[in-house]
Parts: C-alpha cells; structure tokens; sequence
C-alpha cells in the first residue's frame, strides 16, 4: 500500500539535503559549543552560521535569533518572557481564543500568576477582529499574542494591522508562525512584531527545534535557569545536528522557487476541494475560502464524523487530521471550531487535509476516491444502524 501523508501541518518528511547537512553533526562533529576545544569551536560556528538563513528568512538580525527545543518553548519564551519582564508597569495579557496550546496554556499560566487575561473572539472564519484588540488594550497592556495562521483551518491573521496597532500604543507583539513560516511571506519589519516563533518540523525540517526571534530591545525575563548559551537567554547544550538541519530547510522553504511552489499548492487545494464537492453531497470549508494558508482545507462531510472517517481514510492509506496533533486521542470537538460556533454536527465531522510540495495531484485524485467510498459507507452504516438523535443527514 502506498500511503498518502496530508498532514503535513503536523509534521513533514525530513527532506534528503536536510538530513545529508545534518549528518556530519551527528557522527565525527560531536563537538558542545560551549566548550574551549576546536571540536567545540567549530560547532559554535556551525550554531552561528545557522542563523543567518532564520535571519534572513524574516528580515531580521542574526543576534536577534535564538534556538530552541521546539516551537511550543519558543511561544512559551515568548509571552512568559515579555509578560513577567512588563509586570512592574501593567498586568493586562491579550490573545485569541483559537491560539495554539503553547500560547493558550502559557497565557493560563500567566493568568493564575494573576494577571488579566483577555482572550478575544474570531468570526465564522476563524479571523480576529483588529477593532476587538484595539478595544482591548488598555493602558495597564504589556503583551499582545495573536498568531500568525491557524494551525487547523489555515485562516491567515491581521497581523501586519495588530502589529501596527500595538506599536503605536507601545504594547510588545508575539505572533506564533509555527504555521505560516515557509508557507507565506513573513517580514518581522512590515509585521511590527517584537517576537516570532517559528519551528522546523513543519518545513521539512527536524523535530525537536525551534526557534525565536526577539527584538532588540524588547522587555524581557528569562523562564528556564541553567546556563547561558544562546546569549544567557536560553539554556542548555544547543542541539548542533538540529540546528544545521532547521538551518537548511529554512533555505529551502525560502528559495528563488517558493512561490511556485505555494503556487502550485495553491492550485493543488483548490482543485482537490472542488473535486469533493463534485463527487460528494454534503462538502463544508471551515475558515475563509481566501486569505488562508494554500496547503490547508478543514472540510466537514455532513453525514458522519471525522474520526471514524479519518480511521477509515486510515485503513486505506491515507494519513489525514481530525485537529491539531498535539490535542490526538482527544474526541472534544477542536476549540479553534467551536470558537468559529459551528454547528455541533458540522464540527464533529471535520477532518484537515494539510499539503506540502511533495504532495502530487495522483495522490489527491486517489484521495477523492477513497474519501468517496469512505463517506459513503459510513452514511450508510449511520443509516442502517439509525444516526445519532439530532443528526442531520446529508443533503441530496
């Protein structure tokens, strides 16, 4: 069986040139950067040379780069960070209500600190209102967190108009790219962000790396203790292998052909979108039909429920989600849906098909083919057995 991976929102396949720039760091160049050797100084070089492409990727400086485990530790660097370092001139946190885990549960963290919390609401397309933050800002403020694209149905944020928004009332911005970075153009300049977080996993890179972008000069404290690589700001053996690799598939995500690759991506989404609604009755987007992410459609199929869909997709070679990867094994319906107040049943039956530039439009028409079956047989099963009290079955 060959398998066709559409989640690629959760993770991508380690790309060859990544995995071939990192393997010297795993084997004869094993070096600690914070040691005085020349082993140890060569790979200190190989951790500063890495920030230069993260640099250059989002228009900023290479000191104001730093390396972390993963994504969620960047986040959570981030508005731990700026939060605690503003407490002496407010107490007042503002995000969304469909941010990921790492932002939400750090704000949480922050709030039984005893800050103020608000966490704004986003319209039917998962959008956040730039008037809802600029109502919401007060003069007690001291962070902004709104991410930069969703993770589950792909809607791009008025970033950019938030950005701008908080540095007028001179309030720090974090905005969370795990999701947009390599997918969509992402300048820390014309953002007017004073953090980034960004991860490697999802652009072909490695897990287990991340990374921050921090303003210079933007207040901030120190959350983890024990060392002081990364300028003091970040301790812990930095993971060199990693971070040449994240290096490397940042380049690749950013090079001369990235927009036609998101162009053709584009194009691929669009047309396997439009494909199941021709073949299949009953076929809902969730999130904006434009200003989305390319690679990303979160589709409802009236009739059933995404996880015996995405079990039956499953059995058949496909490797789609239900919600975010860091929620599986959960049947709650996603908190980025509910904040967008779908209907229950429409929600239920939401799976996210996330491309990449490895995905090929034979591996979709397969798809369609086997989604067709698959929902078939589950409306009839549903049918047969009798469907769940209040559940509408799918239009003719």
């Amino acid at each position: 069986m060959n398998r066709v991976y559409l989640d690629n929102n959760a993770t991508t396949r380690l790309d060859p040139a990544v995995l071939e720039a990192m393997l010297p760091w795993l084997t004869d160049r094993f070096g600690n950067p914070s040691s005085i050797h020349g082993p140890a100084r060569e790979a200190r070089a190989a951790v500063h040379a890495a920030r230069r492409p993260l640099a250059d990727a989002i228009g900023a400086d290479q000191d104001e780069i730093l390396f972390t485990a993963t994504g969620t530790e960047a986040a959570n660097l981030a508005v731990l960070g700026i939060a605690r370092a503003g407490r002496e001139r407010g107490d007042h946190v503002i995000t969304s209500a469909v941010e990921h885990p790492a932002v939400l549960e750090a704000v949480d963290l922050l709030e039984a600190e005893g800050f103020r919390v608000t966490r704004l609401p986003v319209d039917a397309h998962g959008a956040v209102a730039v008037d809802d933050v600029e109502r919401a800002i007060d003069d007690a403020t001291i962070l902004v967190s709104i991410m930069a694209a969703n993770n589950e149905v792909g809607t791009l944020q008025p970033v950019e108009a938030i950005g701008e928004l908080a540095r007028e009332r001179g309030v720090p911005f974090h905005s969370d790219a795990v999701q947009r970075f390599g997918k969509a153009p992402l300048d820390v300049a014309t953002l007017h962000v004073d953090a980034l977080s960004v991860s490697a996993h999802k652009i072909h890179g490695p897990k287990g790396i991340g990374a921050l972008y921090l303003r210079r000069g933007t207040p901030w404290t120190r959350v983890l203790a024990g060392g002081e690589q990364e300028g003091g700001r970040r301790p812990g053996t930095e993971n060199v292998a990693a971070i040449v690799g994240f290096a490397t598939a940042a380049s690749l995500a950013c090079a001369s052909d990235a927009v036609l690759h998101r162009e053709r991506i584009e194009g691929l989404a669009s047309d396997f979108l439009a494909a199941l609604r021709d073949r299949i009755d009953g076929v809902e987007l969730n999130g904006p039909a434009t200003n989305r992410l390319a690679n990303t459609l979160n589709v409802s199929f009236a009739g059933t429920d995404a996880e015996s869909l995405a079990i039956n997709l499953d059995l058949e070679g496909v490797s789609v989600s239900s919600g975010s990867a860091c929620s599986s094994g959960s049947v709650e319906i996603s908190h980025v849906l509910r904040a967008m107040r779908l209907e229950e049943s429409r929600a239920r039956s939401a799976l996210r098909f996330s491309l990449s530039r490895e995905t090929t439009r034979d591996e979709l028409l397969h798809v369609v083919d086997v989604i067709e079956a698959s929902v078939a047989r589950i409306r009839t099963s549903r049918t047969s057995s009798g469907a769940e009290a209040g559940t509408p079955k799918p239009p003719k």
